[in-house]
């Protein structure tokens, strides 16, 4: 059995935003009990991870990190089409991940204690984000 959904994810800007609940309750739609959730987002400067869900302090020391690493108006970069946030908001999402694969069991997503889905926003102005949700599985 296979099912397949997207998601639209409206963003304030840069950041991470929850998508746990929505991909929990798609998986339960799909009526798979045992199989996979692949999610892929439809865009080059955001990204997807598993990542701490208890402490919003993770997800904001790993956008300090990211901001070190890759900072916005970096003068070595030359695609600035779309302002000084652009290219580094491509390289952001080439550095972690457009889609992510999590097993199903018992109709719903297998995730550890402190788990959770997140969409990750590299562009620091608001955009409408798609992500295929695709459920495989028995």
């Amino acid at each position: 059995m296979t099912r397949q959904e997207t998601l639209a994810i409206a963003t304030r800007g840069r950041g991470t935003y929850d998508l746990t609940r929505e991909v929990q309750a798609l998986v339960q739609r799909s009526g798979v009990a045992v199989g996979l959730c692949h999610l892929f987002v439809q865009h080059t400067s955001a990204s997807l991870m598993l990542c701490e869900n208890a402490d919003p302090q993770v997800r904001r020391d790993l956008e300090a990190f990211m901001a070190c690493l890759v900072p916005d108006g970096d003068p070595l970069f030359e695609h600035l089409d779309e302002g000084p946030d652009d290219m580094s908001a491509h390289v952001r999402a080439v550095l972690t991940h457009t889609d992510l694969t999590l097993p199903v069991n018992g109709g719903r997503l297998v995730l550890g204690t402190w788990q959770g889905v997140y969409l990750w926003e590299h562009r620091t102005h608001p955009h409408r984000r798609r992500v295929t949700v695709t459920v495989q599985g028995d």
